[in-house]
This record gives C-alpha cells, sequence and structure tokens, in this order.
C-alpha cells in the first residue's frame, strides 16, 4: 500500500543499505500534509545520523571462551574447581566468576603453550616450563574447551607473526602519542555514534510497537489506512536507524582493527624493554653490591688513593667532559662480580653512581700495582641432584628431638650451626651505625632491623646445617674488612647448645647462648632456640637483650617445602628500659596481610610510644617516628586500639641480592659462600677442618655420608668413655661432665646463667699454640 500510495525519496540517506538480496531497498516516504510533524521528525533522524567513513567489514570471531573446570593444585587438595577465562590468546583463572573483578590467580599465553589432550576429560597446558592439568565435567565440554584453546592458540601465534612481519620501526613517541591519540578521538567518537543509534532503535521500536498494537485493535475500521501508513513509516525509520546501528559498529570495528597490529606490536615492544630493564637493574645492583663490599673489605690499603662517590663528579652519558682527560681509562664491571679490584697508577677512583657499570681512574704517574688483601670466594661447587625420600626417614622420627637422630648428608647444607649462628653478622654495619647514634631510641630502631635482618637468609634455606660435633668451634676473622672477631664452640650436645662471642672495634660487643629445640610433628618440624642474645655498645653502655623467634619448616612429606619464622622478639635496653615488640605474622593462606609481614613499636620506659617498624623479614625494615597518637575503636576484648599519625617511613635495612645462580649453591648469601672457605692457622677444631661437611661441599655426598657415621660414632664412644670417667661428678654440675675450652658458665647481670667467653682463643691463635684442644675430627 506504502509504495503505490507515495513516492519514493528521491535522494535516501546512505545508510539505507540492503539488508538481504531478496529485500526491497527501503526507502524514505514523503506522506501527505497530514503528516507533517511524521516528516520533520524524519529529516531530524536523517540529519541526527552519524555518516559513514570506511566500508563495512565482516565482523571478526571473538576467541571468548568461559566456563568451569577442575585445576589440579597439589597432593593434599588434588583437583580444586576453577573459572577459566579464554580471552585474546590468554587463559586466565579465578577461585570464583566474582573474582574476575579483583583478583586473577594465574594466567597462561597460549601463543607460546603446548595443549595435550589425555583420556578421560583431561587435557595438559606446557607454557614457560610449568605444566597445568585441567579436567572437564565431561567429554563434550572437553571437546568445546580443546577446540576454543586451539583457536586461540592459532590466532595469537597470526597476530604475533603479523606483528613481526608489520616492520621494526617504532615511532618515535611524541608521533606515537599523536597518533594514539588521534584513535581514541576516532573511537570515541564512534562510540558516540552508537549510543545515539542506540537510543533511536529503543525509541523507535517502542513506537513502532505501539502502532503495531493500534493497528491490531483498529482491524477492519475505517482509520485503518492512515494506521497502516503510520506502521510503514516507523518501520522505515526503526529500518534506518538499525542500518546506521550496524554501519556504526563496523565503523568502530574498522578502525580498531586498523591499529590493533600496531598496538599489539608496541605492546610487545613494551614488555620486551621492561623486562630488559629489570635484568639490567638487577645485575647493576648485584655488581654495585659487589663492588660496594670490595671496597669495604678493605678501605685503608688504598695508600695514596682516594675514593669518592659523588654523582657530580661522574662524567655524564652525553660526553660533556669526554676531553676532559684523554688518559682516562675505564674498566666494565664483570658479569660474575669479582671480589677483588685490580688497578694500575696512582690517582684518584671515581665511582661514578650514575653509571654503575664502570669506573674511571686517572693515571698522574708511573704503574704502581694495588691490590686488596684477601680475595674471599664468590662460589662453591653446585649441588648434585640427588633424589632420596624424606618419609621413609622421617615416619619413625614423629615427636622425637631431630638432634638425637643420625641423618644423611643429603638433608644438610654444608655448613655448621655454629657457621649459621656466625652468619647472623650478614649486615653489622647496622650495628656500626647504632653505635654512632646519640639517641637510644634511634639506635632501638637499627637494633631491631638488625635481630629481622638475621632471618632473611633464611628464606629459600629448607636444608638443615650440620650439629656440631662435642667442643667444635668456629671462628671469623674480619677485622680488617668490617672490624670485628667472632668465635663459636659447642658446650654441648644434648641438648645442643653453643655459646658465641663477638667483639668490634667499631664500637659494641655482642653474646649468645643458644639451646636448640626441634620437634617433627608430622607435616612441619619446628625448630625453637632457647636462650637470650646480648648486644653492649661500648660508649653509651646500653646493653640489649632479645631472644629469636620459631622456625618452621613445612610440607615435610608432600609438596614443596618451604620455610616460615613466627612469633614476637622482645627487645629491652636494660640500661635505659627502652622496648621493642616485634611480631612476626605466620603465613595464612587465607590472610590479605603481606607475607612474612613484621611489625613492631618502639616505647621509652614510661610506655610512650616513639617509632613504627613494618617491613618484611625477607626483604627490608623501615621505621616511621611517631608525631601524634589517638585512641580508635575496634580493639579486641574490649580493649581500644592506638592509632598513630607518622613522618613517612624511613628505609633501615635492606636486604643484599643474592649472588648469581645462588640457586645451585644452597641459595648461599655472599657471606655463606665465604663461611666455610679453608684458612690457615685456625683451631684444628674449626668447622672449617670437619671432613664429612667439605665432602658434602665438593660434591661427594656418599664419602660424606662414612665420614658422618664415623663422626658420630666415635662422638658417642668418648661420649660414653666420659661418662664412666666422671661418675663422681655431681648430676648437673656441667653437662655429661664436659668444660668447654674457650667458655665458661657464669651469672650475667641481667641474671642469666651462660655460658660467657673468657678469652685465650685470639692469643693463642696468635701463638699457634693448640696443644690443649681436643683431636674431634
Amino acid at each position: 500500500i506504502c509504495h503505490t500510495r507515495t513516492r519514493a525519496h528521491t535522494n535516501p540517506h546512505p545508510y539505507a543499505t540492503t539488508l538481504k538480496s531478496t529485500e526491497t531497498a527501503p526507502t524514505l516516504l514523503r506522506p501527505s500534509r497530514r503528516s507533517t510533524g511524521r516528516e520533520g521528525q524524519m529529516n531530524e533522524l536523517v540529519k541526527s545520523l552519524p555518516s559513514p567513513t570506511l566500508p563495512g567489514l565482516h565482523l571478526p570471531s571473538v576467541d571468548t571462551h568461559k566456563g568451569w573446570l577442575f585445576k589440579w593444585t597439589n597432593y593434599l587438595k588434588g583437583y580444586q574447581r576453577r573459572w577459566f577465562v579464554l580471552s585474546n590468546g590468554l587463559l586466565s583463572y579465578y577461585r570464583t566468576q566474582a573474582e574476575m573483578a579483583h583478583t586473577c590467580r594465574g594466567t597462561i599465553p597460549l601463543a607460546t603453550a603446548h595443549i595435550e589432550v589425555g583420556d578421560t576429560c583431561h587435557l595438559v597446558l606446557t607454557s614457560g616450563g610449568r605444566s597445568y592439568h585441567l579436567k572437564a565435567t565431561s567429554e563434550g565440554e572437553c571437546q568445546k574447551w580443546v577446540s576454543a584453546l586451539q583457536q586461540a592458540k592459532a590466532n595469537a601465534t597470526l597476530l604475533m607473526h603479523h606483528s613481526d612481519d608489520s616492520g621494526d620501526e617504532v615511532p618515535v613517541p611524541q608521533e606515537d602519542r599523536t597518533l594514539t591519540q588521534g584513535v581514541l578521538k576516532t573511537l570515541a567518537s564512534k562510540l558516540d555514534d552508537l549510543s545515539t543509534c542506540n537510543e533511536l532503535i529503543g525509541k523507535h521500536g517502542a513506537a513502532l510497537q505501539r502502532s503495531l498494537s493500534e493497528l491490531e485493535d483498529l482491524r477492519g475500521s475505517t482509520d485503518s489506512t492512515d494506521k497502516v501508513k503510520a506502521v510503514n513509516e516507523r518501520a522505515t525509520l526503526f529500518r534506518i536507524t538499525s542500518n546506521a546501528m550496524i554501519n556504526a559498529c563496523r565503523d568502530f570495528v574498522d578502525v580498531a582493527e586498523s591499529h590493533s597490529r600496531r598496538w599489539q606490536k608496541a605492546l610487545q615492544h613494551e614488555r620486551e624493554q621492561r623486562h630488559h630493564l629489570e635484568e639490567t637493574i638487577e645485575q647493576l645492583a648485584k655488581q654495585h653490591n659487589s663492588l660496594e663490599r670490595a671496597w669495604r673489605e678493605n678501605p685503608t690499603s688504598y695508600t695514596g688513593e682516594t675514593l669518592s662517590v659523588s654523582q657530580t663528579s661522574c662524567r655524564s652519558q652525553e660526553g660533556d667532559a669526554s676531553d676532559e682527560n684523554d688518559e682516562a681509562e675505564f674498566f666494565d664491571a664483570m658479569e660474575d662480580s669479582p671480589a677483588f679490584i685490580t688497578v694500575t697508577a696512582t690517582g684518584n677512583i671515581d665511582y661514578c653512581m650514575s653509571n654503575p657499570l664502570s669506573f674511571s681512574l686517572q693515571d698522574t704517574s708511573g704503574a704502581n700495582h694495588m691490590q686488596l688483601r684477601r680475595t674471599r670466594r664468590s662460589r662453591i661447587p653446585d649441588k648434585p641432584n640427588y633424589s632420596l625420600n624424606l618419609w621413609s626417614i622421617m615416619k619413625n622420627c614423629i615427636g622425637k628431638d631431630l638432634s638425637k637422630i643420625p641423618m644423611p648428608v643429603n638433608f644438610n647444607e654444608p655448613l655448621s650451626m655454629l657457621q649459621r649462628l656466625t652468619e647472623d653478622l650478614e649486615y653489622s654495619e647496622l650495628l656500626d651505625r647504632a653505635a654512632r647514634c646519640d639517641s637510644s631510641l634511634e639506635q632501638m630502631c637499627l637494633v631491631a632491623a638488625f635481630s629481622v635482618s638475621s632471618y632473611s637468609t633464611t628464606v629459600h634455606r629448607t636444608a638443615k646445617p650440620f650439629n656440631p660435633l662435642l667442643g667444635e668451634t668456629y671462628e671469623l676473622d674480619r677485622l680488617d674488612e668490617y672490624g670485628y672477631r667472632s668465635i663459636c664452640e659447642q658446650v654441648s650436645h644434648h641438648p645442643p647448645a653453643a655459646a658465641h662471642h663477638v667483639t668490634s672495634q667499631r664500637g659494641w660487643t655482642l653474646w649468645q647462648h643458644i639451646t636448640i629445640d626441634s620437634k617433627f610433628r608430622g607435616k612441619y618440624i619446628s625448630v625453637v632456640p632457647l636462650g637470650n642474645i646480648h648486644l653492649q655498645f661500648h660508649s653509651s653502655g646500653n646493653h640489649y637483650v632479645w631472644s629469636k623467634v620459631t622456625s618452621t619448616v613445612h610440607n615435610i612429606i608432600v609438596g614443596k617445602l618451604w620455610i616460615d619464622q613466627s612469633g614476637d622478639i622482645d627487645i629491652v635496653n636494660t640500661t635505659t628500659k627502652d622496648t621493642c615488640r616485634l611480631k612476626f605474622s605466620p603465613y595464612s593462606y587465607f590472610s590479605r596481610e603481606v607475607p612474612r609481614k613484621v611489625t613492631g613499636v618502639v616505647e621509652d620506659r614510661e610506655g610512650t610510644a616513639h617509632y613504627i617498624l613494618s617491613g618484611t623479614w625477607d626483604d627490608k625494615i623501615e621505621s616511621a617516628k611517631i608525631v601524634d597518637s589517638s585512641q580508635g575503636c575496634g580493639g579486641s576484648e574490649g580493649k581500644q586500639k592506638t592509632v598513630y599519625q607518622t613522618l613517612p617511613p624511613k628505609l633501615l635495612w635492606k636486604k643484599y641480592p643474592l649472588p648469581e645462580n645462588a640457586e645451585n649453591m644452597h641459595f648461599f648469601s655472599s657471606l655463606a659462600l665465604t663461611l666455610n672457605e679453608p684458612e690457615e692457622g685456625v683451631a684444628p677444631t674449626d668447622s672449617r677442618l670437619r671432613p664429612d661437611q667439605r665432602l658434602m661441599e665438593a660434591g661427594l655426598w656418599d664419602e660424606a655420608n662414612s665420614q658422618k657415621q664415623r663422626l658420630e660414632e666415635r662422638q658417642r664412644l668418648e661420649r660414653k668413655r666420659r661418662a664412666q670417667a666422671n661418675q663422681a661428678l655431681e648430676e648437673g654440675e656441667y653437662i655429661e661432665g664436659y668444660q668447654p675450652l674457650w667458655f665458661e658458665k657464669r651469672t650475667d647481670e641481667t641474671g642469666d646463667n651462660i655460658f660467657i667467653y673468657k678469652g685465650g682463643y685470639w692469643e693463642a691463635k696468635e701463638r699457634q699454640d693448640w696443644s690443649q684442644c681436643p683431636q674431634i675430627f
């Protein structure tokens, strides 16, 4: 009716395109004068519709797939239900669908992944050296996932190839920024067009629905012709708007698709740059740490030379002062970061902070060879990959003291417990700084940071140190490098107890008497150090006392071994009565707190808080000075919480990066690598001379186990002989009737009955008189 009673518009809007090949092209109508309002409405619609820009393209297939799959977690929990989302070549998984808004549990890039289909609804994805075992609920569901994953992998691979083939040019930042802004404006404009079309579709769709309802009610009436005309007009408007919506969508897809490859290439370039930058920063940190340690070990050996650390003296990378001295030589730091520096000639060594990879030497006279006195080793033989069933040994040890159970060296690291105690001095410079503090509260902050730093080396060290033999000793002489000397002695075997004494020329003395209580609880091993650590500063006389927290090794039966530290450390300055309580938060899978978190408050003798300490025991500790405090609400047991207002935090301690290849060297730190290094002139009871420990470090584990059994059997016979010879002694006068050689039992000023260094060791070493030492090895 409408085609016979009206004529077609002479200039149909270009959005009025053919929907199907068999469908008549829709036309805009010229209604009678009674329909002037509708004509104006249609003209306004034509004006408001967005104009086309690019020819239409078919929508690309989107590789998006969602659903539940079962993912293998571990032997205890087995397969767990996870929500998987496949999009843009990435397979991400979440615990629940609600987690998609904030927490992604993992992402697998399919471009480089290997997809393997197993039996009974199983499939395995391998990416980056890690395998993901997945299971679907049915064979049909598994096949759908496999098809979607393979298609997504093909698309991701094709996109990567397109990105590689599009050229290697990387636009300059300004042009790239301008281009990106222009594309974003175009996409924003297209989105506005889509929004306009959406509103019009909704409006005219509702009007068309009303007209159809009215036409149904007026069937057979005299007004049916006008109603049919109105329905035809509104249907035409709806078609025009729908076609406009389709073309606007095509335009949006065209613009996005035309720039997607460029964006993908730019994103890949940024990822590569970021990865390269991270590697460079890590390498620079290691080399800077090595150079700093090399200078600190012997700063006095640079006679006639001045080591200056200054940014202003460094040459800029643009070479603005490159012609200042044509005779300057630059030496690149080696990747293995040697612990020595050898230079020729005299003059000034300018260590440039802006370029830690090099240092410059200004030659002013003839050749004068200079080298540090001692070069410490920076590596040990790689750990052999020997397999051993831990459960076959540990199943008979539940509830027992592990110090009384013979264990093969497979569970050890090539260090003794005495050396592990000495390793607490890794960050002795914290005590050097504390000795120079005028404020006892600031000094307390540094002492607290030192107490936390001793745990930083344990985060990957799940192996057990060797139990020292009775009478075994260990010395560490770093007088020239760090200004301290350390001596340890095993003063008891059952229970195992060690005494430790350190004297520093930089203003402090540290001593401790530690007894180790270790129990196996089935799933984990708990190690509880009993005893106090004492620290005294020479100038102020401040005497600090604290104890250690409990160490727990988890996943003894199945899974990967990991270690946690938990408990409280109460540090007390017995001179000023200042206190600090450090809380080591135990790890919890359900906790939202930072893992390995440590917090503390430093208070004076009146109980007033002055500093807040925070950080993690495996990374860093910061302090923040309190400027105000107030009582809040929400405390437990009816107590109010105290809210502190602080200044910005200051870094007290930061962990040194591990040496290169540390994962194959028992995760030893730079200091730990040198602890078992052979040294001349040490006592015959020194841990460095222990044969089983030495053989284990060399990788000869079978020979080490034989030597370990020989030493333990000899120690049992010696203990039995000593017990028979001392039956007349009162029980408990000395442990097993044994008297240590370098330590004696006293009651110190805090009331503790402990073993304290009585002197004589360093004098005996100077004379090389070890006639008193027993032959324990």
